[in-house]
């Protein structure tokens, strides 16, 4: 995984990344950030995450996922251009921070946009209006102790378990796994 900035968010996704193992080039060019960068041992290419060269140094051949954690919309959608130009094939899981950036990145070729501040917004609402709810997914989907995992389950043609209904399938009784949600194909 490369992380395009070490800012307030990029920080933070080092940190996530850390803690659930997975291995990362940070790519950062300002010069008061790389300190805390080696500090926190974090393999890093001191570079412009524009430019093409940045990208090849940080491996963006090999990644599997670019996530670009800058502040400016306008540098996202150009590293996403960039990149998606590059590698075709790599996840990019893009920052913004306008709303009206979100349609200009997936046109750039981001695979998923993330906005920050409407998904504090939205918790916000969620622990004013559904404080329990909020306690669960967080309890869930959280590391932690508890023996407790969520996965999604797809359901092929053929299965057991096609075209059958959560009653008929009797899934908890069967394999203690409770069933919170349905995705069917048309979304």
């Amino acid at each position: 995984t490369i992380v395009a900035g070490f800012g307030r968010v990029g920080s933070l996704v080092c940190d996530e990344l850390t803690s659930a193992e997975i291995p990362l080039v940070v790519i950062e060019r300002a010069p008061g950030r790389l300190a805390e960068i080696e500090r926190m041992g974090y393999l890093h290419v001191t570079g412009d995450a524009t430019e093409e060269s940045t990208l090849s140094e940080a491996g963006l051949d090999r990644a599997r996922v670019l996530v670009t954690a800058m502040a400016s919309d306008a540098e996202t959608v150009f590293i996403t251009l960039t990149a998606r130009q590059m590698a075709p094939k790599v996840m990019i899981v893009a920052r913004a921070e306008q709303p009206s950036t979100l349609k200009k990145l997936r046109q750039a070729g981001a695979d998923h946009v993330v906005l920050p501040a409407a998904i504090g917004a939205h918790r916000i609402v969620s622990l004013l209006t559904n404080p329990t709810a909020v306690e669960f997914a967080e309890l869930v989907t959280q590391r932690s102790s508890l023996a407790i995992e969520m996965d999604d389950v797809p359901i092929r043609s053929g299965s057991p378990l096609d075209a059958k209904t959560l009653r008929d399938a009797d899934i908890g009784r069967r394999t203690g796994t409770i069933v919170i949600a349905v995705k069917r194909a048309d979304g």
